[in-house]
């Protein structure tokens, strides 16, 4: 299999990498066992120093490795350098907040004294080595935010990187090494997909997480499940974007254009799905369609460029596979929806209007700058679309009637809702879905203990 660093914006295969062999990924193993038998006795303080150091070193080489994100998978580059910040500042609140996180807690002493114990306590203790299986579209982030928590709750983490990002996985092995960590807290599987489910097979694996597509979340669900093993999935997302009549319509379509395109449209929290009240729906399709049409497309290294190529040739074949077959069901295309001529896997921003049922984008996650229109008649209409959806990861609603905000809290099928926004995600707050987008939650305090021994310890009277 090829594991190489190939410009989406020209094709050219730039670096090539030989996998890792047997003999080489058992060393690892075996260095990732050995280190946690001592990493996990550390301190908070010394594992938030390191932590610190390694946000101080990524502040330092932003520029560097922004470019080389941008390199291997087209985001723009002012976007490659934000996601490089923003990994920064979670490494921050992490190495600040896991101690309070992680905080013996005990029960009301009427509950002690009820169970007949003198003292009891409830700890969070490391499991071991986590395989971390991540995806190329958010190559920094979607690590950092697994391997933050991880290490400072005292696992060690063995991270099996997308193929297409080699570069970038290397270099948050190097990033940790520089900060402190002691060799082996983490370290980078150059594999192919193919050898995952062995390593997590293997017993000195505890556990693991995976952000990527439906059918690897099921793979590594399927094999943990056989093996007993803990898992976190964020899979796909087709998240509904819903409009109703008293939103600012300017605003509203303003931030449903950054929504849609973020990453080059190739984000599970992207809104693709708007979902619009006919009261306000063609006065919105005006300005939205006009947003889209106005984006910047070009050489994801300009400092201008608002929308790079996507990441892989099969990723845009999916694409046009998506709009080619919602035209012949009869949508219209408001804009977009014509491969460019010239080099690179470039898509135009596209809007879909007249979606049905019958539609595969409909069922399907559109991973690209495509967004679909639909009009609905009242809020239980808008809430039936956007629940008639296989995912359920994040939503966005955009009203000020306070009774439409507590229905859509209460009605909307998904990890989060995002009001008079576009969903993001940060540190403090859980992130997860539900339905097909997964189980299990990152960040916050939901996020660390998801791989912790949640321990209860009972002293007799």
């Amino acid at each position: 299999m090829s594991i190489a660093t190939v410009n989406p914006a020209t094709g050219e295969t730039l670096k090539t990498y030989r996998a890792m062999g047997e003999e080489e990924t058992e060393r690892r193993l075996q260095l990732a066992e050995a280190t946690f038998r001592t990493y996990r006795t550390t301190s908070f303080a010394e594992r938030a120093g390191m932590l610190l150091r390694a946000a101080d070193l990524l502040d330092e080489d932003q520029a560097e490795i922004g470019r080389v994100m941008t390199t291997e998978m087209g985001k723009p580059v002012a976007q490659a350098r934000a996601e490089a910040a923003k990994c920064a500042k979670a490494m921050r609140w992490y190495a600040e907040h896991a101690e309070e996180l992680l905080a013996d807690e005990e029960p009301a002493a009427a509950d002690v004294k009820d169970s007949g114990a003198s003292r009891a306590l409830v700890r969070y203790r490391p499991l071991g080595p986590v395989l971390a299986v991540m995806p190329w579209n958010f190559p920094l982030w979607q690590v950092v935010r697994f391997a933050a928590p991880a290490l400072m709750a005292g696992n060690v983490g063995l991270l099996k990187h997308a193929s297409n990002v080699p570069q970038t996985a290397l270099y948050l092995e190097d990033l940790f090494h520089r900060a402190g960590f002691p060799e082996g807290c983490f370290q980078t599987l150059l594999i192919g997909s193919g050898a995952v489910d062995d390593i997590l097979r293997d017993e000195r694996v505890k556990a693991a997480t995976l952000t990527g597509s439906e059918p690897a979340g099921r793979a590594v669900a399927a094999t943990a499940g056989e093996m007993i093993k803990k898992t976190v999935l964020e899979l796909g997302g087709s998240d509904p974007f819903v409009v109703m009549p008293s939103a600012d319509l300017d605003r509203a379509a303003e931030v449903a254009v950054t929504a849609r395109v973020q990453n080059n449209g190739q984000s599970c929290i992207a809104a693709k799905r708007f979902i619009v009240h006919t009261d306000v729906h063609d006065a919105f399709a005006e300005r939205f369609a006009a947003g889209m049409k106005a984006l910047k497309v070009g050489d994801p290294m300009r400092e201008e460029t608002e929308v790079g190529p996507l990441a892989s040739e099969r990723g845009r074949a999916d694409l046009e596979e998506l709009v080619d077959d919602a035209r012949r069901g009869g949508a219209s295309v408001l804009c977009g929806g014509e491969r460019p001529a010239g080099p690179g896997w470039y898509y135009p921003p596209t809007v879909l209007a007249g979606i049905t049922r019958e539609m595969r984008v409909h069922r399907e996650e559109a991973f690209g700058p495509v967004a679909t229109l639909y009009r609905a008649a009242d809020l239980d209409e808008a809430v039936l679309i956007a629940n008639d959806s296989p995912f359920g990861l994040s939503s966005n609603v955009w009203t000020r009637d306070e009774a439409e905000v507590d229905r859509f809290v209460r009605d909307l099928e998904a990890g989060g809702v995002f009001f008079n926004g576009m969903t993001a995600s940060h540190p403090a707050l859980p992130f997860g879905g539900v339905k097909r987008s997964g189980y299990g939650r990152e960040l916050s305090g939901h996020g660390i203990r998801e791989f912790c021994n949640i321990t209860t310890v009972w002293h007799g009277a």
